[in-house]
């Protein structure tokens, strides 16, 4: 399984300090297992399948996706618990 991200996404983990991404990162390897780990909730108003991953008071949304045949974990956004779902 393959993960891509987003270009906001991107910009929140060159942002974020080293703990910080070494716990996003270890949460987005999660969810290449099956089932996926972690606190993981579909997102309500959305039809293309989002969902959220709970890591301490960061939030990222992400949604599975297959493109030729390689499943995808499209990571889209990741936020404070605050921002994120604005």
């Amino acid at each position: 399984m393959m993960i891509k991200y987003s270009k906001s996404a991107l910009k929140f983990l060159a942002k974020a300090d080293k703990p910080t991404v070494a716990r996003i990162r270890n949460a987005i390897e999660g969810l290449t297992h099956l089932p996926p780990d972690g606190d993981i909730k579909t997102m309500q108003g959305y039809s293309d399948g989002r969902q959220r991953l709970r890591v301490g008071k960061f939030r990222i949304v992400f949604r599975f996706t297959v493109e030729n045949e390689i499943e995808i974990v499209y990571i889209i956004d990741i936020g404070s618990r605050g921002d994120i779902y604005k």
